[in-house]
């Protein structure tokens, strides 16, 4: 039963980080990353899948093998929540709410901003 609900988990957040590749204020990475840990408790074969993947297994290999985000990702994600702030100020909601919002995309930049960029250099 524990897998089942591992793997059920590892498709939704699949399914939201595919999602985010369209949608502009859905971010792609933390949802493929979730993803992975998933079916690494659940399911060999979903994880080979998400590992091999041509998109998502590089990304994913570089958190796993290195904690680091690649710099586009990096950049992407700022702007993105950039914007998901701007529009929260467009949409005049209220201070408390953009008091909060703006925490946690600080709290999640400064997070970003501390990952390695890539693999170390070889030596």
């Amino acid at each position: 039963m524990t897998r089942a609900i591992w793997a059920a988990l590892g498709l939704l957040s699949t399914g939201a980080g595919i999602a985010g590749i369209v949608l502009p204020l859905l971010p792609t990475t933390p949802f493929i990353l979730l993803a992975a840990f998933c079916f690494a408790r659940s399911s060999p074969r979903l994880e080979a899948w998400i590992l091999t993947h041509r998109t998502f297994g590089p990304m994913i290999e570089n958190w796993r093998r290195h904690g680091s985000v690649d710099r586009r990702a990096k950049r992407m994600a700022l702007v993105l929540m950039g914007i998901a702030f701007l529009f929260s100020l467009a949409l005049a909601l209220p201070l408390w709410l953009l008091a909060t919002q703006g925490a946690v995309l600080i709290a999640v930049a400064a997070f970003l901003l501390t990952r390695p960029d890539g693999p170390p250099p070889a030596p």
